[in-house]
């Protein structure tokens, strides 16, 4: 699909008589998105399930669920939230490291496709809550395959230094033991290996472990019904009307690599590539403020609306949607909130900003509105959608 067909257009008449911040989600652009991914997850096989941590608004999660994506869930809230959203529930993957009581209690009840188990003591736990409840419990177990995915270190995951999964020296004993545990029935091996990756070479490295290991595994007798490779696929943060989309069709043919044997399945869990440019956070400049050696674009949005270049030292294009001059001036794009991280970009440059004009700040679809707060006693963003 031409990326062009889904060039960002800005309803204004509207943005204007809102109440800012808000986020603004494209679902056109959404829609063509999920359209695109499927085609090409069909094509070769794939299942795919869409990571809600990176957006749980429930008409977001609406869409998704209608284009027949599964869910790849980290909390019983997302789960409770999928389930009202129409997934089903043998479509949900629930991974994270710190699964509670009522969480795993909460996926054996809805029975769930598989959870991604992340360490020995999990597993245990799994096998003996679904004991109580009189079921068996699929699991895959997630496998650190200490893989540098060049990303930033927060969120990067397939290390041997981060907390996810279970390190490949010690995969094998704990196969056994879930072989071995009565509740438990063992679906397949599971990776995630970072975030906000843009090129294939990590992806590609991953596909020769798991090529590995599955070959290790057959010599043992063992076969998975199912690989699960994660997500982690990136986006254009600099320039998205020239990339709304990422390769989609680069990064499902990379997997073409891993040997699958007969009857197995690859599965997917992208979260960022499906929603992160479909949404843009508004807000408006309340002040100019000029000092020594800066000038400053204050806004009535902050890092409690949207916190990834606080947390992340993210990059987000920033434009000024009502400017009526054509000249550029630089400016440090900044926050009300009381902490000196509250910048969203420093010596940005925007057609000269006054008091009042409307910003736009891209691809904030994923992690931005899901990752809101209410720190110094601030609203939540609102929200506004566009068919």
């Amino acid at each position: 699909m031409d990326n062009q067909q889904c060039h960002q257009v800005f309803p204004l008449e509207a943005f204007e008589q809102a109440a800012t911040p808000f986020y603004y989600y494209d679902l056109k652009m959404l829609k063509a998105t999920l359209q695109e991914i499927k085609h090409f997850a069909t094509a070769a096989g794939y299942v795919v399930h869409y990571a809600v941590k990176a957006n749980g608004n429930a008409r977001i999660l609406s869409e998704i669920a209608r284009a027949g994506l599964g869910a790849d869930l980290v909390s019983g809230g997302e789960m409770r939230a999928a389930i009202k959203a129409g997934f089903s529930a043998e479509s949900m993957a629930y991974s994270g490291v710190g699964k509670t009581d009522w969480e795993i209690r909460l996926g054996l009840e809805h029975g769930i496709g598989c959870f991604n188990v992340e360490s020995l003591p999990e597993l245990e736990v799994i096998n003996l809550m679904a004991g109580e409840m009189g079921t068996t419990a699929p699991v895959a177990i997630r496998v650190n395959p200490d893989i540098d995915a060049h990303t930033h270190r927060y969120i990067t995951t397939g290390t041997a230094a981060n907390k996810f999964g279970i390190g490949i020296e010690a995969l094998q004993s704990v196969v056994e033991r879930a072989l071995q545990l009565p509740n438990i029935r063992l679906r397949g091996l599971h990776f995630h290996i970072g975030s906000q990756i843009t090129e294939m070479v990590p992806y590609e490295m991953l596909c020769d472990t798991v090529n590995q290991l599955l070959d290790d595994y057959a010599r043992r007798g063992i076969e998975f019904e199912m690989i699960n490779v994660g997500g982690g696929l990136g986006i254009d943060y600099g320039q998205p009307d020239a990339h709304i989309m990422p390769d989609f069709e680069s990064y499902f043919n990379t997997f073409k690599r891993i040997n699958l044997r007969r009857g197995q399945q690859l599965h997917f869990e992208l979260g960022r590539s499906v929603v992160a440019q479909c949404g843009t956070l508004i807000g408006r400049v309340v002040y100019v403020k000029q000092s020594r050696d800066k000038k400053f674009a204050i806004m009535d949005a902050g890092m409690t609306d949207l916190i990834r270049p606080a947390l992340y030292e993210a990059h987000h294009l920033i434009q000024n949607l009502t400017s009526p001059s054509t000249d550029l001036e630089t400016y440090d794009v900044v926050g009300p909130v009381c902490e000196s991280s509250d910048v969203f970009a420093h010596d940005c440059p925007l057609h000269v900003t006054r008091r009042g004009d409307l910003i736009a700040i891209r691809s904030a679809g994923a992690y931005g509105e899901s990752m809101a707060s209410t720190y110094n006693m601030r609203s939540m963003p609102g929200i506004m959608f566009s068919d």
